[in-house]
C-alpha cells in the first residue's frame, strides 16, 4: 500500500509537470497561474503545493533535465586527465546544436528559457537559480578551455575566462536565435560549421588574448 502511494505521488508529480511544459511553453511563464497547471493536469492546486513551493520551484524542476543529455560528455571536456578537451568541446556543441533541432521536447525547453521565461517577481528564486547556473558554466567551460591549452591545443596566452564568457554568449545567440526563426538556416546539418566558427574565435581572435 505504502509503495503504490509513492507511486501515485510520483505519477501526480509527473502530470504537473508534464501539464506545467504545456502551459508555459503555450502562454509564457508570466501568464500562467498555478490554477492553470492544475486544470491542465486535472489536479487541485492543493496537489501543486504538496509537490512545489510555488511556481519558480516548479520551473526549476521542469528544467533541471534539459542539460542531462548532456552532462557525461561536459564533464569529459572539463576533466584535467582529458587528453583531447576541445575534441570533446566540439562534439559537445555538436550534440546540443543537433539535440535542438531533433528533439520536440528539448525545442520547448528551450523556447521557454529563452522566449516565454519573464523574470517576474513571483519567480525571482528561479532568476537567482538560472545566474548562479550561468555563473557556473563559465567556470566550467574557463576551466575546459585552460585544459584545452595546456594541451596545446589553443593558444598559450588565452584569456580562459573572457573567452569562455564570449564561447558561451555564441552557443546561446545561435540557440536563441534559431528558436526565434528555425527557417532561417538549419541548426542541425549546419551544426559542425556553427561548432567550428565558435573554435576558430577561440583559435584565432586577439581580444581574447591575455
Amino acid at each position: 500500500m505504502v509503495r503504490r502511494t509513492k507511486e501515485e505521488a510520483q505519477e501526480t508529480r509527473n502530470q504537473i509537470l508534464e501539464a506545467a511544459e504545456r502551459a508555459f511553453h503555450e502562454r509564457g511563464v508570466a501568464r500562467t497561474t498555478l490554477a492553470d497547471i492544475a486544470a491542465m493536469a486535472g489536479v487541485t492546486r492543493g496537489a501543486i503545493y504538496w509537490h512545489f513551493n510555488n511556481k519558480a520551484e516548479l520551473l526549476h524542476e521542469m528544467l533541471e533535465t534539459l542539460g542531462e543529455p548532456l552532462e557525461e560528455l561536459a564533464r569529459v571536456s572539463d576533466n584535467e586527465d582529458e587528453i583531447d578537451p576541445l575534441g570533446c568541446m566540439r562534439r559537445l556543441l555538436v550534440k546540443v546544436f543537433q539535440e535542438i533541432a531533433s528533439n520536440p521536447r528539448t525545442r520547448r525547453l528551450n523556447e521557454i528559457v529563452f522566449h516565454k521565461c519573464e523574470f517576474t517577481n513571483d519567480i525571482a528564486d528561479f532568476r537567482m537559480q538560472r545566474e548562479a547556473a550561468n555563473s557556473d558554466c563559465n567556470v566550467r567551460l574557463a576551466k575546459a578551455l585552460t585544459n584545452a591549452v595546456k594541451k596545446g591545443q589553443l593558444p598559450e596566452d588565452l584569456d580562459a575566462p573572457r573567452a569562455a564568457i564570449a564561447h558561451h554568449a555564441y552557443v546561446e545567440g545561435i540557440i536563441r536565435q534559431w528558436l526565434l526563426a528555425p527557417e532561417s538556416f538549419d541548426i542541425y546539418q549546419d551544426a559542425e560549421r556553427l561548432t567550428e566558427a565558435s573554435l576558430d574565435m577561440l583559435r584565432l581572435s586577439p581580444a581574447l588574448r591575455k
